[in-house]
């Protein structure tokens, strides 16, 4: 009796003490990188309706507190009227409209800081109690000092629309998304390691093509969505709303008549819009011919990533479209940013899998 006993303990699998720790890293990690996904959407949201230059100044303490006076309102609104938006777009706009658009812009700041605290307070919890792996700690410690720069580079951003320009430089736009999405993306990937183990030996493993094909995938999303901040940073999705043809052809012409060249890419409306589209295009194929090849040489679990994110960009594709053609009504064009993050999501997830 006494050795099968010892059998039947030596065969059951050893509880691991970390286990219950990196759960609860988890769900931290997730929930930050929800409200991420939260502050991006209300920032494009803030975009489509024309708030973001709304508060002229940054506070990065007293600016939490919104106007709680008539005074205090007309004052805000006062400064406003300095900046070329006001005197160019808005003339003529009354205190409730401003309201409506300084809204926007303080949620997004709020949000923001709300970030940086559920960032960091649960960061110091699980830090002093010693429930952060050593190799992690510099690594939260590095995301944290790029959601400082993030604020940062959001004002930086601002300031560019309120001396000569009516809105802000495209540039600086798609700098502060590309930085919103890098954050976000550190932080599942972090997330998605946590608690890993390794490979048994014998363990399936994934062919060096389809590491690369899902690497390549996930950088071009990233792409992606920066050329969609160029996109937005230009209003460039409100030209050309026909699709699939643009002028009436494929390749429609005066993509490359700024000089030098290479301007065409960030401030010709119609290269920038042709560009997305046929990156849009691209990444389709990519996630088509991931797929197909990793089919017959995955696993089930793999092959059940490589179908989602396959039909994740097909549907990204479609309201892309949609958003095209209704000239960026905003439920639609917020619904399509939307996509575009939960896509890099999966990208992000598909190569950490690959990879494990």
């Amino acid at each position: 009796m006494s050795s099968i006993a010892d059998r039947s303990v030596h065969h059951t699998p050893p509880v691991q003490a970390g286990d219950a720790g990196h759960a609860a890293l988890r769900a931290w990690l997730f929930s930050v990188a929800g409200l991420i996904f939260a502050m991006i959407l209300v920032g494009g949201a803030t975009r489509l309706t024309g708030s973001g230059l709304s508060i002229t100044e940054w506070q990065p303490i007293l600016g939490a507190i919104p106007p709680l006076s008539e005074a205090a309102w007309l004052e805000a609104f006062e400064k406003y009227k300095q900046i070329p938006q006001y005197q160019r777009i808005n003339t003529g706009m009354d205190l409730a409209a401003f309201k409506a658009i300084y809204w926007w812009e303080w949620a997004h700041r709020f949000l923001g800081r709300f970030i940086g605290l559920a960032f960091f307070v649960p960061f110091m919890i699980f830090w002093l109690r010693g429930a952060i792996p050593r190799p992690l700690s510099p690594k939260l410690a590095v995301i944290f000092a790029l959601g400082g720069a993030q604020g940062l580079l959001g004002w930086y951003m601002v300031q560019s629309g309120l001396v000569e320009r009516t809105d802000v430089s495209q540039y600086r736009l798609a700098a502060h998304l590309g930085l919103a999405v890098l954050i976000y993306g550190a932080i599942l990937w972090v997330a998605f390691g946590l608690g890993e183990r390794a490979r048994p030996a014998g363990g399936a493993r994934q062919s060096a093509a389809l590491k690369i094909l899902a690497g390549l995938f996930a950088g071009l999303v990233f792409l992606q969505i920066i050329l969609g901040g160029f996109v937005a940073g230009t209003d460039a999705g409100l030209s050309h709303n026909t699709w699939p043809l643009m002028d009436g052809t494929i390749i429609p012409g005066g993509l490359g008549v700024m000089q030098p060249w290479y301007v065409n890419l960030f401030e010709n409306v119609l290269t920038i819009q042709f560009n997305h589209r046929m990156l849009g295009y691209a990444l389709a194929a990519l996630a088509g011919l991931g797929l197909i090849f990793g089919w017959g040489r995955a696993g089930p679990r793999v092959r059940t990533v490589l179908a989602l994110t396959f039909t994740a960009v097909i549907v990204q594709i479609a309201l892309g479209v949609l958003a095209l053609l209704s000239q960026l009504q905003i439920g639609l064009a917020l619904a399509h940013q939307a996509g575009a993050i939960m896509l890099f999501s999966l990208a992000l997830y598909q190569l950490r899998t690959m990879i494990r």
